[in-house]
């Protein structure tokens, strides 16, 4: 099998870029690391285009191992052929090579296992190979009560239950039945009740499978699976059954083509059609969870770039009804400074005790921005914050954060390290703040499962999920860089090439001797080898090391080459440590960028990395972002008027469209047909997590809370 061709065909690569890429797979090489310091290597793939290379490869070598288990378990049985062992070896799916399989796999007991040890094989033979059968006379001499065979209706019944599954068994019938159910059938699904549900739409639904949309998939399984639904697949029978017929009818068996038709009907019917069913429902669910998958892992890497606000002191407010809203207030590094509990909202309502705690903290500590979860009471919450900060003489904003898994954070084991005396209903307002502070460092301390920006997360494959997930989750860490020196143990162990328990000893090393002054002490942390070292070191920032280098995205295997080309320029550190770069594209143009990369001995790619890197140390790629909205009133769903034109935050990006916070109870919903004047394929094309865009309501449904937008004819920020 040639791996190597099919992944230079299928993914558009060279031979060379094919090549080292598996290379540096094999050789331990994470993706991050391959994606950001082999650029050369790998004709600067990206690391999503590594990502799906790497999983494609898992596949095709994971395929070809089942193709030589395949041929030697068939060899075992003394049945291969060349036309079979060539069949295995063309196959270019897993199904095929299992289809081919399927006739010599050790089966449960059949009905045709069951007919052939009665002895009934030759009699299933001779429809096959006789002509112009007479089969109730052939049938008479296999009656046998000891096999209970009491009469030749038994035995007629069993020879054509054994020719059904030779039928059934047919690679070549099953791919043709596959083929067509993909190309021409019909997903229908029809309601099991009455009443009224969320899966209205699909109680009379039809769709082609090969249009049906991901979405609709997941939609449709979930009814089915709560039992309000029926589903299935339907395609032209009798054209099928037709197809089986003929392969089977031949010069031999003239004279036999009713009986033929009829075991075709019943293989069709009782065996293939069935098995073709459930395999083209889990291809459509397969290709449903992926796009699921991908549209979550998409607006996830949006939630973590979403640019931190620094420098301000945050309270954060978690509401509540019953129990009270959490308040918890951080310094501009996250650390606790205060935290208690108020009450003004339902059944207590003491409006005027908690504006009158939370505005002697705010006082106190100079809170700047008070960041308000979105979950249950938030709304309630948020009109008692715009009034207490009107009655406030200063400046001072608040903002809904998304609090999706603050929970799940305030009862984890990393929550009661980092706050092992405060209450677990307090720290759910302490993630909260932070959340605004550095939304990334605080979001990889939670499965991101839970943090909901996805869309039928709980219809997926959960391993599948987890594993993009985390991978999103150190291509998003990576791409940003780590501070060694004010990480958690939880944002180190995404660093490519750093284990939990390395993480974990990085900050114990920390703790014990202070902060890192160079990169090189890395190499003192117990269990971080030479391999570790060389896949994480790029992406570890020290803000105050001795090298500036240290605080930059340069390797420090090209720290050398940096230092030649400082020198080439005519730059001293002293003019990299103080951003005094500024003229660096000028001096390299002068002496020419592939005359400069040849006398440096380094790679095109990997010079205009350095070079980017070395204008700005320590830079942060998610400062450019848009920042949240800042408020300091409050709207209700009353106040809005068709029409409207508003600032909104995109909450979450799905298949159909996304939803817009606009600063009411519910978020609005912009339906894919009204993102743009022109056709929009995937919303997530034009939309991420945490952009800030201008809608107008064109619909409002006070009954139900809802609210439709369009970003269309609207100009747009």
């Amino acid at each position: 099998m040639d791996i190597k061709g099919i992944l230079i065909k299928e993914m558009s690569l060279r031979p060379k870029q094919v090549e080292n890429a598996i290379n540096l797979i094999d050789e331990g090489n994470t993706i991050p690391f391959i994606a950001r310091y082999r650029k050369e290597l790998t004709g600067e793939m990206t690391d999503v285009q590594l990502r799906e290379f790497n999983e494609r490869l898992i596949y095709l070598r994971n395929m070809e191992a089942r193709k030589e288990d395949v041929i030697r378990l068939i060899a075992e049985q003394e049945k291969l052929s060349d036309e079979i062992e060539k069949a295995v070896e063309k196959a270019m799916t897993l199904q095929e090579v299992e289809d081919i399989y399927a006739p010599f796999k050790q089966k449960k007991r059949t009905r045709a296992t069951i007919a052939k040890e009665r002895g009934l094989e030759p009699l299933a033979n001779m429809i096959l190979l006789s002509k112009n059968l007479n089969i109730e006379k052939e049938a008479k001499p296999f009656i046998d009560p000891e096999k209970n065979i009491d009469n030749a209706q038994i035995a007629i019944a069993g020879a054509k239950d054994i020719l059904a599954e030779i039928m059934s068994d047919d690679a070549d019938i099953r791919k043709i039945i596959r083929e067509e159910a993909l190309k021409r059938g019909i997903v229908e699904s029809n309601a099991k009740t009455e009443e009224d549900s969320v899966y209205k739409m699909y109680y009379e639904f039809s769709e082609r499978v090969r249009e049906i949309l991901p979405h609709r998939v997941l939609a449709i399984n979930r009814g089915e699976k709560e039992d309000i639904l029926s589903v299935k697949i339907k395609i032209d029978d009798s054209d099928m059954i037709e197809k089986i017929s003929k392969k089977y009818m031949n010069q031999q068996n003239v004279g036999n083509e009713d009986i033929i038709k009829e075991i075709a009907m019943d293989a069709y019917k009782r065996l293939i059609f069935p098995s073709i069913e459930r395999e083209i429902r889990n291809h459509l669910s397969e290709i449903a969870q992926e796009r699921a998958i991908k549209v979550f892992g998409q607006n996830l890497n949006g939630l973590l770039l979403q640019a931190p606000i620094k420098d301000v002191v945050v309270m954060g407010f978690d509401p509540a009804y019953r129990t009270g809203c959490k308040i918890a207030v951080v310094d501009k590094n996250g650390k606790l400074l205060d935290f208690t509990t108020v009450y003004p909202t339902k059944p207590q309502k003491k409006v005027k005790e908690a504006k009158e705690e939370l505005k002697k903290l705010i006082e106190k500590y100079k809170v700047d921005i008070i960041s308000i979860g979105n979950g249950t009471a938030s709304r309630e919450s948020e009109q008692f914050v715009a009034q207490m900060i009107s009655e406030i003489d200063r400046e001072i904003n608040y903002v809904i954060v998304n609090e999706a898994g603050a929970s799940v954070y305030s009862a984890s084991k990393l929550a009661n390290e980092e706050h092992p005396d405060i209450n677990v209903s307090i720290r759910g307002a302490i993630s909260i703040a932070r959340r605004l502070q550095d939304p990334l460092a605080e979001l990889v301390k939670i499965d991101p499962k839970s943090i909901g920006v996805g869309q039928y997360q709980h219809d997926v494959n959960e391993k599948r999920l987890t594993e993009v997930l985390d991978g999103v989750v150190e291509g998003t860490v990576n791409s940003i860089g780590v501070d060694v020196n004010t990480a958690s143990y939880s944002l180190l162990e995404h660093v490519a090439g750093i284990s939990n328990s390395v993480a974990k000893n990085i900050v114990l090393y920390r703790d014990e001797n202070g902060e890192f002054e160079n990169i090189n002490q890395l190499k003192k942390v117990k269990r971080l080898g030479p391999a570790a070292f060389k896949q994480a070191a790029g992406f570890i920032r020290i803000t105050n090391a001795s090298n500036p280098l240290d605080n930059t995205g340069v390797h420090p295997e090209s720290y050398e080459v940096c230092d030649k080309l400082l020198k080439k320029l005519d730059y001293t550190y002293d003019d990299l440590y103080l951003g005094k770069l500024t003229d660096i594209d000028r001096r390299v143009k002068l002496i020419g960028f592939d005359k400069l990369a040849d006398e440096l001995e380094v790679g095109i790619a990997t010079l205009r990395d350095i070079i980017d890197e070395i204008k700005k140390p320590g830079r942060d790629i998610r400062d450019g972002g848009i920042k949240p909205i800042l408020r300091k009133d409050v709207m209700s769903i009353e106040d809005l008027e068709e029409g409207m034109e508003l600032s909104g935050t995109v909450r979450n990006v799905v298949d159909f469209g996304a939803f817009i916070d606009i600063g009411i109870k519910n978020d609005g919903l912009v339906h894919i047909s009204k993102i743009s004047n022109k056709r929009v394929k995937n919303p997530s094309d034009l939309l991420t997590v945490g952009d800030i865009v201008k809608v107008k309501v064109i619909g409002i449904d006070l009954n139900k809370g809802k609210v439709s937008l369009s970003m269309k004819d609207v100009k747009n920020i």
